[in-house]
């Protein structure tokens, strides 16, 4: 990135947050003209690119929060909306950036292991200082043959990047097989290692 564009960068961060999505969406317009009018071509077409992916992964999250909320509303009074929400993978996943999610990390680790229910894993452990979520097999889950359990570890991998980012790494009985690199982590997470696995953002 150049100079020019890194003032821009800063001068950016440096501004009070947008408080409406109009003054959201000026705002934006506004750091990308400057970038444009940097010079640094490839900075303002990765800038471009990067407000297109949030804008997508915010809208699909969004859509996704009234499909649940609009089932929600055919279950009668008793049901809790909030149930709903806290259980689909793409919302928690954005309530878990913001720190926003309710639950705490135990519940939300819980929740990822819920997901893969039949896979024939389950958890064995989990070390808070590290971030090593520990699994083992069931012997429920097929031949188990290692295609079947690295299959079935990497559900956890993946459901766990959504419901738990805070869990660094995980070792399926006792081999120390260590999650795989995040291509992309939006936000501030615990300090330590990066979190790993991707949190799709298809509706379910």
């Amino acid at each position: 990135m150049s100079a020019a564009a890194d003032t821009t960068v800063a001068r950016a961060g440096a501004a009070a947050r947008p408080g409406t999505a109009e003054q959201a969406g000026r705002r934006v317009e506004e750091v990308l003209e400057q970038l444009a009018a940097s010079g640094d071509g490839r900075t303002c077409a990765a800038a471009e690119e990067l407000v297109r992916v949030l804008m997508d992964f915010y809208g699909t999250g969004l859509a996704r929060t009234v499909e649940l909320l609009r089932r929600h509303a055919h279950q009668g009074p008793g049901a809790d909306p909030l149930a709903a929400l806290l259980g689909d993978e793409l919302v928690a996943s954005l309530l878990v950036l913001h720190d926003l999610h309710p639950e705490d990390l135990t519940t939300r680790i819980g929740r990822a292991m819920d997901t893969v229910r039949g896979l024939g894993v389950e958890q064995a452990g989990f070390d808070e200082a590290t971030g090593v979520l520990r699994l083992r097999t069931t012997g429920s889950g097929g031949c188990g043959c290692p295609s079947t359990q690295d299959g079935a570890r990497q559900a956890a991998v993946d459901a766990l990047a959504c419901f738990a980012p805070e869990v660094t790494s995980v070792d399926m009985d006792g081999t120390g097989t260590a999650r795989e690199p995040a291509l992309l982590q939006i936000g501030t997470r615990p300090a330590g290692p990066s979190p790993v696995g991707s949190c799709s953002a298809t509706a379910r």
